[in-house]
């Protein structure tokens, strides 16, 4: 099932350099159409799916993967975000 939590922590996973922007992609993809295949109710599934979409296509140029639009999805979806710089 894919639920507001599953989809913040994919996109802080990406954002943490955990997940590959690839994986993050094809998640995103299979995740859109699970979802519009899927019978169960889901909280904003509008929302979530506008989230999806753009996540699936952020391998093209018209939908960039940019930390203003990335923070944009995870305010929308209800966790704010706090950078926490970390020595190598």
């Amino acid at each position: 099932m894919i639920s507001k939590a599953v989809v913040v922590s994919r996109i802080l996973a990406y954002l943490n350099g955990e997940l590959a922007e690839a994986d993050l992609v094809r998640w995103a993809e299979d995740a859109f159409v699970a979802l519009t295949e899927s019978d169960d109710e889901i909280d904003d599934e509008a929302l979530m799916l506008d989230i999806l979409g753009y996540l699936g296509a952020g391998d093209s140029p018209d939908f960039p993967l940019t930390w203003g639009v990335l923070t944009d999805f995870l305010e929308s979806l209800g966790t704010r975000v706090q950078v926490i710089a970390r020595t190598a």
